[in-house]
């Protein structure tokens, strides 16, 4: 079998379309794989390191610039000629989108050539993007039910989850010794989003100054482009501490009591697959305040505890966080009923579907 994949921008797309094709990989034996990303994004570095097929595309995200807009015109001419290109000389069975700009030239073209696609929308709000290409999808598949309003399309939804849920369920658990923590003491983890959030950082800067008395430790992972400016001159107490970054996130989360989350999809997907209990504050710079929505759906099913940053202080984080702590109930009431989420083999989901679509068989067991 042959598959091309597209996402970009960040990995927020690209963590699952990773997670698609380590699925289609444990299927089919004689896999080949093509990914088509961005020429300047993080994905050009990421994927061919992982030993897969890369190809870029010059393009870039429309803004209010009409000189830049007007000349990212001819580079979607352009990559629709190069994606004819390589798929004329590739010949994949499937193309699959997973979100991000560079989708739309790749989804398109296959679409001009009668090749089967699908795209997968990781956020409640569906991005510009899978909005635009969802025209070219025969099959779209979805990690919230709600998003299907927001789809005009022929072709057919499906529900599937997120498939980095399960990922995260295989990645083995950290060490508290091995990462400076106390064996025994509960732990709190704040995670920012994979490019980390400067607004989130400042607002929770004065809560850890003032946890030196608190009888729990917290690993805070500010991102690595603010870990420089946040730590700066700063000394903070000994239950603190404070990293850019961590490989293997999910092994970090499986060792901590309760977790304080941005509400990406994937970083969902992953509370939701290792049912810790967590607070989750909600970005509200990302469009269409998608990130509201996600949370929003999961606090309304009693999986999660929600604080708007508008409504953040030191004061509401501390209580939030020790009132979680110590209501063994609630924790254990909120882990019972992730335990029933359907979706935790999400990317299986989304493969065994496409095979479907590439067969021609009907959708009738998934289609909402």
């Amino acid at each position: 079998m042959k598959i091309i994949v597209t996402a970009g921008g960040t990995m927020g797309h690209i963590n699952p379309a990773l997670a698609i094709i380590e699925e289609f990989k444990k299927n089919e034996k004689d896999l080949e794989v093509l990914y088509i990303g961005t020429h300047n994004r993080m994905e050009k570095d990421l994927i061919p390191n992982l030993g897969i097929k890369y190809i870029p595309l010059t393009i870039y995200g429309f803004t209010k610039n009409i000189f830049l807009d007007f000349k990212n015109i001819f580079c979607i001419e352009a990559s629709i000629k190069k994606c004819q290109k390589i798929m004329l000389e590739f010949k994949p069975d499937v193309v699959i989108g997973v979100g991000g700009y560079v989708t739309y030239p790749v989804l398109k073209t296959a679409k001009k050539l009668n090749i089967k696609t699908f795209i997968h929308e990781q956020n409640s709000i569906p991005g510009k993007s899978n909005k635009m290409i969802s025209k070219y999808a025969d099959l779209i598949g979805v990690t919230f039910i709600k998003s299907k309003e927001y789809f005009k399309t022929n072709g057919k939804i499906i529900y599937t989850g997120h498939p980095c849920g399960a990922k995260a369920l295989s990645i083995p658990k950290k060490s508290k010794q091995d990462l400076g923590l106390t064996v025994g003491k509960r732990l709190v983890t704040f995670v920012a989003g994979s490019l980390g959030s400067d607004s989130l950082n400042s607002k929770v800067k004065n809560y850890l100054l003032n946890v030196q008395n608190k009888n729990y430790e917290i690993v805070y992972i500010t991102g690595k482009m603010h870990y420089p400016s946040f730590t700066k001159n700063t000394n903070f107490p000994k239950n603190v501490k404070v990293i850019p970054f961590i490989e293997q996130l999910p092994g970090l989360l499986k060792i901590s009591d309760i977790i304080v989350s941005r509400a990406g999809a994937g970083s969902l997907s992953e509370i939701l697959a290792l049912q810790i209990p967590s607070i989750i504050i909600p970005s509200p710079n990302v469009a269409n305040n998608h990130q509201y929505y996600n949370a929003k759906e999961l606090l309304d099913k009693g999986y999660i505890t929600m604080l708007e940053e508008k409504n953040l202080t030191s004061q509401k984080l501390e209580k939030e966080i020790d009132d979680l702590l110590e209501d063994t109930k609630k924790r254990a009431h909120m882990k019972a009923l992730m335990q029933k989420e359907s979706t935790f083999n999400s990317a299986f989901i989304i493969y065994s579907e496409i095979k479907k679509l590439i067969r021609g068989d009907n959708f009738e067991d998934r289609t909402i």
